[in-house]
C-alpha cells in the first residue's frame, strides 16, 4: 500500500507542475500578445466613444472619436442635437488618452484607417473649408488649406468670418506636419 501512496503522491506532484507550467506559458503568451497592441488598435475599438485627449500645444480636449487613420484621428466636439465641430488630430500630437476601452481591434481595416494625414487634409482642402490650425507650441492661425504637400501644407491666411478672396488674404503660411497639433474646421 505504501507504494501506491508514493506513486499517487508523485502523480499529483507531476500534475501540479504541469498545471503551473501551463499557467506560466499562458501568462507569457498574454504578455506577448499585449506587447503587440498599438494605441491605434485601441482607438479603433473605441470609435464613436467619448474620450478625453491631451494634445500637445492645446491641452485637454473632450470629444467623440469618429474615425481613425494611420496617423490621425477625427474627433467631434460638442454635438448633441446638432453636428459638433470636427477636429483632425495627428496621433503624434496626442500625449495622453483617457476613456479608452480595454479592447483592441488588432489588424482591423476600419473606416479610413488605411489613409494618412495627407489624405485627410486633402479632403479638407477640396472642401475649401475655413480651418484653424493649432501648432504644438500652442499658437493657431485661421485660413483655407490651399496645398497639401509631402511633409507640409500651405494655409492661405484670412479672417475666419471672411471667405478666401484675394482682397481678404493676409499671406500664405507653410506648416510642417510635425508641427501640427490639430486642425479645427470652423
Amino acid at each position: 500500500m505504501r507504494w501506491d501512496d508514493l506513486f499517487e503522491d508523485l502523480g499529483a506532484q507531476l500534475e501540479l507542475m504541469e498545471r503551473q507550467e501551463l499557467a506560466a506559458e499562458t501568462a507569457e503568451h498574454v504578455r506577448a500578445e499585449r506587447g503587440r497592441v498599438r494605441l491605434t488598435d485601441r482607438l479603433v475599438a473605441g470609435t464613436e466613444e467619448p474620450l478625453r485627449l491631451r494634445v500637445r500645444g492645446c491641452g485637454w480636449l473632450e470629444a467623440r472619436l469618429r474615425d481613425v487613420g494611420t496617423d490621425w484621428l477625427l474627433l467631434e466636439q460638442g454635438g448633441g442635437q446638432q453636428p459638433g465641430q470636427e477636429l483632425i488630430v495627428p496621433t503624434a500630437a496626442v500625449t495622453a488618452v483617457e476613456g479608452l476601452t480595454r479592447r483592441a481591434d488588432v489588424g482591423e481595416a476600419v473606416g479610413s484607417r488605411r489613409f494618412g494625414l495627407r489624405h485627410a487634409l486633402r479632403a479638407v482642402s477640396r472642401d475649401r473649408a475655413v480651418v484653424r490650425l493649432h501648432d504644438v507650441d500652442g499658437d493657431h492661425v485661421t485660413g483655407t488649406l490651399d496645398r497639401v504637400l509631402a511633409d507640409h501644407c500651405d494655409l492661405t491666411r484670412h479672417a475666419d468670418d471672411e471667405p478666401r478672396r484675394p482682397s481678404a488674404t493676409r499671406g500664405v503660411l507653410s506648416v510642417p506636419y510635425a508641427a501640427l497639433a490639430l486642425v479645427r474646421r470652423l
